[in-house]
């Protein structure tokens, strides 16, 4: 079973191992500080913690990955990741100046490439759909190869996508694929943000109308979704659109 590394420090490697998170100390490390967290693990479980009672958990361990990036730069929001692209990057959010980042890299200086950036209607926690921009780059870089995303198989192949935040966590299974039409479609995807009951439904009714294909997978009302969005050339201004779940 392939190991995913979530994080790594000087003293210990958290991975994910299938279902299972592991905690693997360095030697050295002292024994009494091993027995400690073993016995506040083992604590929760028999205290039958439930999963919104785990989220401090969750959260301390997304710190412990990502707080040098936040102490870099504060716009730091979280790490988009989709396996068999090159997408692998941070991705910040200034709510004050939106488009901030559109021109801008990690360390705030001038660069056509960007940063992926997250929409200012979004709050992480909150939104019940959190949509991410990025560049399509020419060389491959940036949101460009969501457009991988137009293949079925590929799709069938990688339903994958994780988006951590500094609150924790998050792997997203994709339900759909569009290309759009931004002179012509009458339809906002990127305004659906924080959205009732009618709206979702709605979200989900006009997203499953411009699929590309059916990827079996639908959400409903209460779960939380990830819609990335870039540059696509079929139509004049046009866009790429992945949407995922939350799993």
């Amino acid at each position: 079973m392939s190991k995913e590394i979530i994080v790594e420090r000087g003293t210990k490697t958290v991975y994910r191992e299938g279902s299972k998170i592991v905690k693997q100390f360095k030697a050295g490390y002292p024994k009494s500080a091993v027995i400690k967290e073993a016995f506040n693990h083992a604590l929760a479980e028999e205290s039958g913690l439930n999963a919104e009672d785990l989220a401090p958990a969750e959260a301390a361990l997304a710190h412990e990955k990502y707080d040098a990036l936040f102490e870099q730069n504060n716009d730091f929001i979280g790490w988009i990741k989709s396996e068999g692209t090159n997408v692998n990057y941070p991705v910040m959010q200034t709510p004050n100046k939106p488009d901030f980042y559109l021109k801008r890299s990690f360390d705030k200086s001038y660069s056509d490439y960007g940063v992926p950036y997250i929409d200012e209607a979004c709050m992480t926690g909150i939104s019940n759909n959190l949509v991410i921009y990025g560049h399509h780059m020419n060389n491959g870089s940036m949101f460009a190869d969501l457009c991988k995303y137009t293949d079925s198989d590929f799709c069938k192949e990688h339903p994958m996508i994780a988006f951590d935040t500094l609150s924790g966590l998050g792997k997203y299974e994709v339900v759909a694929a569009f290309k759009f039409n931004t002179n012509r479609e009458t339809f906002k995807y990127n305004e659906y943000t924080l959205m009732d009951e009618v709206q979702f439904a709605e979200f989900m009714e006009n997203i499953h109308a411009i699929q590309l294909y059916d990827t079996g997978v639908t959400a409903e009302y209460g779960d939380q979704l990830l819609t990335l969005s870039t540059c696509e050339y079929t139509y004049p201004n046009g866009r790429f659109v992945v949407v995922a779940k939350k799993v």
